[in-house]
This record gives structure tokens, sequence and C-alpha cells, in this order.
């Protein structure tokens, strides 16, 4: 990202594939994704969560479909992601390093830092229960404050309902943004998906993509915004 070249990031749900109308369609998710044109993608979901967890989206058909390309932020590789989150980007997006932050709460969870030369992305997918999830954000804020200072997005299924309250620990040091409601897909009434962005960039929500009609890919909508310096 460059001051005159701002990043389209998107943040998806992809509910392991499973649709709306309960079939796992692997290139009905590949193609909702490649519709964003984004340049940088965090998925949630993107593995199955049983046994050794394979990936939800088959890895040769990516590139191919959405001329994105995974980082490495999976452990195995049968997975995609690093418990179910995957970063998604365009092959001249290379970061310069990856960090796997596991958060604590009664499910396993964890955050995946990912660092540009001029933008750090933190994709996110927070517990259900609130208590947890101010663990985990405490968390993740402390895991942020221990690197290197640098222009942040974070962005992910934070599983928040309430517009008011829940984020204050995030709030306190970045702008929350709730681009629109997320949940569930078919009639969505909960704005699950956030994005948060530290003081030295402009984030402005994007619109995503009307879509033709029939089972959505996930039971989440994604979200879409255009990322920029100050």
């Amino acid at each position: 990202m460059t001051r005159s070249e701002p990043l389209r990031l998107a943040s998806y749900n992809i509910r392991a594939g499973l649709g709306t109308d309960l079939r796992r369609d692997p290139l009905r998710v590949l193609g909702a994704i490649a519709a964003l044109k984004a340049d940088i993608v965090a998925l949630q979901e993107a593995d199955h969560r049983l046994g050794r967890r394979p990936a939800a989206l088959p890895r040769d058909a990516i590139a191919a479909q959405t001329g994105l390309r995974p980082w490495p932020v999976g452990e195995s590789a049968d997975s995609l992601g690093w418990h179910g989150i995957a970063l998604l980007a365009r092959p001249d997006l290379v970061p310069a390093a990856l960090h796997r932050v596991p958060l604590p709460g009664l499910e396993p969870r964890g955050a995946v830092i990912a660092d540009l030369p001029q933008l750090r992305v933190v994709g996110v997918h927070l517990g259900l229960l609130r208590r947890n999830r101010r663990q985990q954000l405490d968390r993740i804020r402390e895991a942020l404050e221990g690197l290197p200072a640098r222009p942040t997005v974070i962005l992910g299924d934070f599983n928040e309902w309430s517009r008011k309250t829940g984020l204050g620990r995030l709030a306190r040091h970045y702008t929350v943004l709730t681009p629109g409601r997320t949940f569930p897909a078919t009639l969505p009434v909960g704005a699950l998906d956030r994005i948060a962005h530290s003081a030295t960039l402009r984030v402005t929500p994007l619109d995503i993509p009307a879509r033709a009609k029939g089972p959505h890919p996930s039971d989440h909508l994604p979200i879409l915004a255009e990322v920029g310096p100050v």
C-alpha cells in the first residue's frame, strides 16, 4: 500500500463451505470471494473442525478462481488456516512476518497477525461468550503492543451482537466499524463481522457485490472496505 494506492480488504466467515442450502460447495465460495475483487481476504472457518482440520477450499482452485494465494498461516499441510483463520492475498503482497496468537476462552480460538511493509493485518474469530471475547481482545491488544508500531487493521467475525457494548477494550485504542448486518445471510439481523483500525489509516466500508439468486455460499455475508493512509 502506498499513499496513492489503497487496498481493498475483505472478511468472510465461510462456514467451511456449507451454504444456506446445507450443501458444501467450495467453488461457490470461491466465486463469492472472487466477486469481492479484494487484495486481501481474511477467512474464518476456512478449515473443517475435526481430525487434522483439512482445508475447506481446494488449494489448487484458489488462485485459478480468485487470483489470490493463501499466506502460510497453518501449522500443517492439511489446513488452510490456523484455528480456521486463513489469509488470502494478491501474489505480489508478501508478508514480512506472520504471528499466531493463541486466545483464551472455553473454545479453541486464535488470531493471525500479518505484517506487510506499510500495513499490519489481523484476522480474528472471537468466541461465542462475551466474557471470553473480552479476554481475547485483551490478548490481541497485548500481542500488538509487543510488536513494532505499524498501521493496523483488525477484521473478522467478532461474534458480538450489540453495537454499543462488548468491544470497549478494542474501541479505546482503535476505531471500530460495523459495515452492516451479516448474519444470518438469508435475513441478516446481526452485525457480527467488523473492522477495527488504527488512527493512522482511513478505512471506508464498501457495498458487497450483488449476487445471483439462490442459496448463499455461507450463513454469513462478507464485509469489504478500502484501506489507505490518512
